[in-house]
């Protein structure tokens, strides 16, 4: 079973539109930050700095429920699929439990000297689905 991330979200006073309400967004980027941690703590930050790098290539969100200025709000992250040379993440905003909005990432394992997308290593494939 894939490791699911949760991750605390700080919000900012420019995340806030004029209804009181965290723009989308800003939504896109508490996202952001949930893959950001998942990487760090799940993949390495190597994969964020070295040759062999994680790319998003596609990203497609649902907002289902409006989060609101001062709500809690967490991120849960988790592999939903490797491929041979794509993954996909599948994360959730979260207040108090309950879902705001969902985000599905298609990500490719990029060799950055090369310039060209490589088949998802090994070490990687084993750690996103925690094996």
């Amino acid at each position: 079973m894939a490791r699911t991330l949760e991750t605390p979200i700080q919000q900012r006073f420019t995340d806030i539109d004029p209804f009181v309400h965290v723009n989308n967004v800003a939504q896109q980027t508490y996202f952001d930050v949930g893959k950001t941690d998942f990487y760090d703590k799940v993949l390495g930050a190597e994969v964020l700095t070295g040759d062999l790098r994680i790319v998003v290539v596609s990203t497609s969100t649902s907002f289902l429920g409006q989060v609101r200025m001062r709500d809690d709000v967490r991120v849960t992250t988790r592999c939903e699929k490797v491929g041979n040379k794509s993954m996909t993440l599948f994360q959730q905003l979260l207040v108090g439990g309950e879902v705001r909005s969902e985000s599905r990432s298609v990500l490719v394992a990029f060799d950055f000297v090369r310039q060209v997308g490589i088949p998802v290593p090994e070490a990687w494939r084993q750690r996103l689905l925690g094996e």
